[in-house]
Formats: structure tokens, sequence, C-alpha cells
């Protein structure tokens, strides 16, 4: 099973886009994408951006996986 993140492109030099995910930016590789720009949202897996997405379908998926992260915190306290 892989994880991709959505991110927002916040600056692009020589094929490599700073991204940011809820204020935590990163570096990733844009070599498998055509065209991406600043501003554009991705998804990335294993520091290549694989797919541009549409800034409503990021905030979706950014949105499911905190709730997922909030349900297994919540988890994993009563279980300890």
């Amino acid at each position: 099973m892989c994880l991709a993140i959505p991110s927002k492109i916040t600056k692009i030099e020589n094929n490599m886009a700073t991204i940011d995910v809820d204020g935590v930016q990163r570096e990733a590789s844009l070599l498998l994408l055509e065209d991406a720009q600043v501003g554009e949202y991705v998804i990335v897996h294993a520091g290549f951006a694989i797919q541009k997405i549409d800034e409503q379908a990021a905030m979706e998926t950014l949105a499911l996986l905190k709730e997922a992260a909030e349900l297994i915190e919540k988890k994993d306290s009563k279980t300890n």
C-alpha cells in the first residue's frame, strides 16, 4: 500500500519543487510531471510529484487524512 500526500507547490527550481503540507515544507522532484506551476496542488509519493490535482480534491483528501490520524490517536490512547 502506498500513501500519496496532496501538497501545494510554493517554489520551483531546476525540476525540484518546494511543497507545503499543512505548514511543513519539503522538496519534491517534478521529473514525472509536465508543466507543474507554483500554486498548483500535486500528489507526492516517495519524494516525487506524481499527479496534479485541483485544490478542492487536495483539501478534501487532507481533511480525511487528518480525521484518520485523529481516530488512530484516540484508539491508541484508549489502549494505553
